[in-house]
């Protein structure tokens, strides 16, 4: 008989831990005894690669944002097509505009190895990495609580109708935001992670063309790089500082500078004005609901216990 090799004595101990620790709720202590090195690991692979590429904190923040929005918490937007996957990387707000999905492949790579196996999800990995981006970029940390499972499904057309959209109104975002439970401080709180990076041309064009709730020098100047016809990808940042949390995202708004229709539409004589206001002059306060906003949407349907799987690869089902 064989005797069990360091590494296979090591794999099972791991998967005996991970078996105890199986909850239906979600705990920030959650890998402290399976695998501690998990979340230090994952810090480390944003942050340099935040560092080599400012852009990539906002997308990484995005990809937690668009997962949760569709059929909850469970990084079903990571999975690529297959004969049984329609990929949400090829619905509207993604297809060409997702990105960091290099990361996240790096970040679980790492983690696994550190780690002797597959113990932490790729759900908690885009929580934590989303987390962490927003640190990396002078923002407020918080307690992300672990625990998710991953998906075995994706669903591209809940994608396309259930991610807020760039031209929606208040009264549209409102009820986008309420069908995930979450409420009109969350909406703005939210919406405030506009504060980092940069939106496409495409998603902004008729805004900055035909609508008259918009400071004209600022239309204006952002026409050069956004013409009426082509230049689709072209990229325009979402506030004045797009590579640091901080408020001026909500002071644009004030000035009608707001770089999507769906972005003016919290100051727009609506029930968000007053709070849109408040965070424009007070960062601690959009920090704090900012935070537990985030903490809020990390929650939505997630599945935890016996509930889906982890995945080895996150761009793939077991």
């Amino acid at each position: 008989m064989v005797s069990p090799s360091t590494f296979q004595l090591h794999f099972f101990l791991i998967l005996a831990l991970a078996t105890t620790v199986f909850s239906a709720t979600l705990s920030p202590s959650y890998y402290e005894h399976v695998c501690p090195q998990a979340l230090p690991t994952i810090k480390r692979v944003v942050e340099a690669a935040v560092n080599k590429e400012r852009r990539m904190g906002a997308s990484l923040l995005r990809l937690h944002f668009h997962d949760c929005f569709v059929q909850g918490c469970d990084a079903s937007n990571l999975l690529d097509s297959t004969s049984t996957i329609d990929s949400e990387k090829n619905a509207n707000p993604n297809n060409n505009s997702a990105r960091g999905f290099e990361v996240i492949d790096q970040i679980k790579n790492e983690v696994d190895k550190i780690c002797g196996c597959p113990v932490v999800s790729c759900a908690d990995i885009l929580a934590v990495a989303a987390r962490d981006s927003v640190v990396a970029l002078g923002g407020p940390a918080w307690n992300v609580h672990l625990g998710r499972r991953d998906s075995t499904t994706a669903n591209r057309t809940l994608a396309d109708n259930d991610i807020p959209a760039p031209t929606m109104d208040l009264p549209a975002l409102i009820n986008n935001f309420k069908n995930q439970g979450l409420d009109e401080s969350d909406l703005v709180a939210l919406s405030g992670g506009h504060t980092l990076g940069f939106a496409q041309c495409r998603f902004f064009r008729d805004r900055i063309h035909d609508e008259t709730n918009i400071d004209d020098d600022f239309a204006e100047y952002l026409q050069e790089n956004c013409p009426r016809t082509g230049g689709d990808g072209n990229l325009s940042p979402l506030d004045p500082t797009p590579a640091r949390f901080d408020t001026g995202y909500f002071s644009n708004l004030l000035e009608e500078k707001g770089l999507l229709k769906s972005d003016q539409a919290l100051l727009s004589g609506g029930s968000t004005d007053e709070l849109v206001k408040t965070y424009s002059q007070n960062l601690d306060a959009f920090s704090a609901d900012f935070t537990n906003s985030m903490t809020k949407m990390g929650n939505i349907k997630v599945l935890t216990g016996n509930q889906g799987q982890i995945r080895s690869n996150c761009r793939r089902v077991n």
